[in-house]
C-alpha cells in the first residue's frame, strides 16, 4: 500500500466542489455531558438534513444504530453505510482527500489516537478512513503520523495552518519535532508551507486547541480569525499572538469577535464557536447557540457577506457544544475528482 501520493495531488480547500459529505451517526454514550446521546442523534440528523439539501450525505452508523439511522435520515440523497464505528467525529478519524488536475484523487489515511488517548476505545475509528475509502473505491495511502483533520485549515494553494497547541502535543506525535511535521503534512497533503499559530480556545481541552475552531480560509492568504475584544477573556491574549503570527506569514487576516457561550450544569462555560461552520456546495452549515438570536442572526448575514453566493443556514449546535464539538467536527468533504 503506498504511503504517500504522488506529485501533483493536493489538498483542496473546503470550498472546492464536493461530491458528497461525510457524518458519522453517534456511537458513545459517556461523550454527550450534560446531554443526552439521543440529544445527539436528534442534532445529527438536523444536520444531515441541512447538508442534503446541498449535497449528497453518507452517514456511517454502526451497525447495531443502522435501522435508527435509516429512519430518522429518509432524505433521497443520504445513503447510511453500516461500519463499526467508536465515536462520531468524522472530521478528525475520517479520511482526507487529495486531489489533481487530470483528475486523480486519493484519501490521505493518518494514524488516529483519540485526541490523545483522551477516549477509548478507539479502535474502530482508527480504521475507519480505510473503511470508508475501500466503499468509495478511491485509493489509500497510510500516513503514520498522527492527525485529526480538524486539527489543519488548508487554502488549497499550498498553505496549510495549524496550531502548536495540538500538533506539537506530545500525547500525539511525542518523537516528531515541528520540522519534521512540516516535511509530513507537505509531503502527504501537497502543500508548500505551514504557519503555526500558538493555540486555540481555552475552552476546547478535548482536542487540544483545534484549530477549526479559530481559523477558516476565506481566499488563498486570506483568513478569518476568532478574536475577542475584552482584555478579560481567556482567549484574548492567545488570539493577539495569532493576528501578530499570519500577519508575519503575509497572510490577510479578517477579525471575528463573535463568540457565544452557554454554561454546564456546574456553571462551567463552553463555547458554541460560529467560526466551527462547514462550507458545503452553495452553502455554509453554521452552529448557533440560540441564546442571543440578535447575535445568531448577525453570524449569519456576515457570513454569507464574506462567502458570496453562498447561503448560511444556522443548526443549533448546543448539544454539540455540550459534547466537545460543533458541524465542521462532524463533517468531512469528499472532493469531486479534479476538484
Amino acid at each position: 500500500m503506498p504511503t504517500s501520493p504522488a506529485d501533483p495531488l493536493r489538498m483542496p480547500a473546503e470550498w472546492a466542489e464536493h461530491e458528497l459529505t461525510l457524518i458519522a451517526w453517534p456511537q458513545r454514550e459517556e461523550a454527550w455531558r450534560d446531554t443526552t446521546i439521543e440529544a445527539a442523534r436528534d442534532t445529527h440528523a438536523e444536520v444531515i438534513a441541512t447538508v442534503s439539501e446541498f449535497e449528497p450525505v453518507l452517514v456511517i452508523a454502526d451497525p447495531s444504530q443502522e435501522a435508527d439511522a435509516r429512519k430518522r435520515c429518509p432524505q433521497s440523497n443520504v445513503e447510511v453505510l453500516p461500519l463499526p464505528i467508536d465515536d462520531s467525529w468524522l472530521r478528525d478519524s475520517g479520511p482526507i482527500i487529495v486531489t489533481g488536475e487530470d483528475g486523480d484523487r486519493a484519501g490521505v489515511d493518518f494514524a488516529f489516537n483519540a485526541w490523545g488517548e483522551a477516549f477509548s476505545p478507539y479502535r474502530n475509528d482508527a480504521a475507519i478512513s480505510s473503511r470508508i475509502l475501500d466503499h468509495l473505491d478511491i485509493e489509500r495511502f497510510i500516513e503514520p503520523m498522527i492527525l485529526e483533520g480538524g486539527s489543519i485549515a488548508v487554502d488549497g494553494e499550498g498553505l496549510l495552518v495549524t496550531t502548536e497547541q495540538c500538533l506539537l502535543n506530545p500525547n500525539r506525535n511525542p518523537d516528531l519535532d515541528r520540522h519534521t511535521i512540516d516535511a509530513e503534512l507537505c509531503r502527504a497533503l501537497g502543500l508548500e508551507r505551514v504557519v503555526w499559530l500558538e493555540k486555540g480556545l481555552v475552552e476546547d481541552a478535548d482536542t487540544d486547541g483545534h484549530v477549526d475552531n479559530i481559523c477558516a480560509f476565506l481566499e488563498p492568504d486570506r483568513v478569518l480569525l476568532q478574536t475577542v475584544n475584552d482584555p478579560a477573556d481567556p482567549n484574548y491574549e492567545g488570539s493577539r499572538e495569532n493576528v501578530r503570527r499570519l500577519e508575519a506569514a503575509g497572510i490577510e487576516v479578517v477579525e471575528w469577535e463573535l463568540l457565544p457561550r452557554i454554561t454546564r450544569e456546574d456553571g462551567e462555560p463552553v463555547v458554541v464557536p460560529y467560526m466551527n461552520f462547514y462550507v458545503a456546495n452553495g452553502a455554509l452549515i453554521v452552529p448557533v447557540s440560540g441564546t442571543d438570536p440578535d447575535m445568531d442572526r448577525e453570524a449569519l448575514l456576515r457570513l454569507e457577506g464574506l462567502y458570496p453566493g453562498r447561503e448560511a443556514v444556522g443548526v443549533d449546535a448546543r448539544v454539540l457544544a455540550l459534547g466537545g464539538g460543533g458541524i465542521h467536527c462532524i463533517t468531512q468533504q469528499v472532493p469531486m475528482a479534479g476538484a
